[in-house]
């Protein structure tokens, strides 16, 4: 891959047992992240309010580079920056194995669920995935009008899949009506839950692209791509498979706009109605997946995501084992959802549940609605390894994963080497072990009372640096 840092922010839901436990599940996902900070000592409580009115102890920092937070009730993880693909993966994963040793260690009749639903309140949780890219790219120009139509068809491999629909388009009438026929399975969690095609604030407006400009880094040199559009995968394949396209697809932008200049990369791709399209794709299953074009041609969702594979194909020629691993699992799994959905059950979570749904209904005689059927929706995205059902199939065999369980392990507790994140956790445990109060940022840290280390390039690992500037730090006189 190219040299690119990528991370993903996941919000967990819990639910407890009530007559087990005390409390909400709000506060049992408190006590999980206090037993992160305060008995596990994984990382480090922030000391100061951050945006949105997050206080003292909410969250922090976690000695591995990523970060650990409450969000609206929710417990919710962001991976640190991650400069290889499969470290990503390991990193992701690594949350779900510290929360079930959780789990194991307190006896809490909880459980935790990596999805993007509730059934019962309509309520959606967001799972979140951000690039850095480049700020020479125009980004409403090229970036946003090439990426729309990928991200409305990229469900097709990436959607997590669920029972039901939620209409909260509602003010849509001729749109619902149209859809509201399909519905006893979708193959995305958010999709419904898209309500426009671009936005800046994430709190009033779920987009597919967000436009928010923080780029936590150079920003003469770099914006953040963040993403609502994507579903949580369980899938190890799929999570590596949904980056790792954008990751390269970003990369033939760059590459198509230095040699081009402003010049559209896939022009005639444009979609009629992104909101509608991505809602149809979700809901359509007859799995052909046809969406009308600006220029009232329709093409299928494979098809459009074969145009983007072979432009890749085309623009990306320097290419390593994580490169030509994506391209390679691109292709085949386009081929064969062509052919067959059951063909990727092993890979792609929507179709894994759908057949095992599938099974549960025709073995006990059941149909969609069924309120049975629901519960083991929810059941697939159980993280624990002993009850999830996602982690039954793999535990079978019938998932193919792409990371090893001591990958998983060695991400919990040390930092991505060839990222800033290095530096952050070397600087966190210099200077816990120094006794120093500092403030945690993904590009600063704080210490003492004015002086900062500043974290511009996601790249650099000079911990040189970050040794004379804790020399310096020392020797600057204690106030009083």
């Amino acid at each position: 891959m190219d040299k690119r840092i990528f991370g993903i922010e996941t919000e967990f839901g819990c639910m407890t047992d009530a007559e087990r436990i005390r409390g909400t599940s709000e506060g049992v996902a408190a006590r999980v992240r206090d037993y992160v900070f305060d008995v596990l000592e994984l990382g480090l409580r922030d000391i100061h309010y951050r945006d949105w009115g997050e206080p003292p102890g909410n969250g922090g920092f976690l000695f591995n580079g990523g970060r650990l937070y409450i969000d609206m009730g929710h417990l919710e993880y962001a991976t640190p920056e991650c400069g290889t693909l499969f470290d990503l993966i390991a990193y992701d994963k690594a949350i779900e194995h510290v929360i079930n040793g959780i789990l194991t260690d307190t006896g809490l009749p909880t459980a935790f669920f990596k999805n993007n639903i509730d059934h019962f309140t309509g309520a959606t949780f967001g799972c979140h995935e951000n690039f850095q890219i480049s700020r020479d790219v125009p980004f409403y120009r090229v970036v946003i009008p090439t990426l729309m139509p990928f991200f409305v068809t990229r469900q097709i491999y990436a959607g997590a899949g669920r029972v039901g629909a939620y209409d909260e388009m509602i003010e849509f009438g001729d749109f619902q009506d149209e859809l509201g026929e399909q519905q006893y399975y979708q193959i995305s969690q958010r999709a419904d839950h898209i309500v426009t095609e671009i936005y800046e604030w994430i709190q009033f407006s779920r987009a597919i692209i967000n436009t928010r400009d923080e780029p936590l880094s150079d920003y003469t040199k770099y914006r953040r791509l963040h993403l609502l559009v994507g579903d949580s995968n369980m899938s190890e394949y799929a999570t590596a498979l949904k980056v790792g396209t954008t990751a390269l697809l970003l990369s033939a932008i760059e590459t198509f706009h230095e040699m081009h200049g402003e010049k559209l990369p896939l022009p005639g791709f444009e979609l009629a109605d992104p909101v509608y399209a991505i809602r149809h794709i979700s809901r359509d299953n007859t799995f052909t997946w046809r969406v009308e074009l600006k220029s009232g041609k329709t093409i299928s969702a494979v098809d459009l995501q074969r145009e983007y594979l072979n432009f890749v194909q085309a623009l990306i020629t320097e290419r390593d084992e994580e490169t030509e691993w994506v391209l390679a699992a691109w292709e085949s799994i386009l081929d064969e959802l062509e052919d067959d959905w059951l063909n990727v059950i092993d890979r792609v979570d929507w179709a894994a549940k759908k057949w095992l749904l599938e099974a549960f209904i025709d073995e006990e005689k059941l149909d969609w609605e069924d309120s049975w059927i629901k519960s083991q929706d929810l059941e697939y995205h159980n993280i624990h390894t002993e009850s999830g059902l996602y982690y039954a199939l793999q535990e079978q065999g019938q998932m193919q994963r792409v990371v090893t369980d001591e990958h998983i392990q060695h991400a919990v507790d040390n930092a991505p080497q060839d990222t800033r994140a290095k530096v952050r956790s070397f600087l966190m445990r210099t200077l816990t072990q120094n006794r120093m109060p500092c403030i945690v940022d993904w590009h600063q840290i704080y210490a003492g009372h004015t002086e900062y280390f500043e974290m511009k390039e996601p790249f650099d690992t000079n911990i040189t640096k970050a040794q004379r500037w804790m020399k310096r730090l020392r020797k600057r006189p204690a106030r009083t």
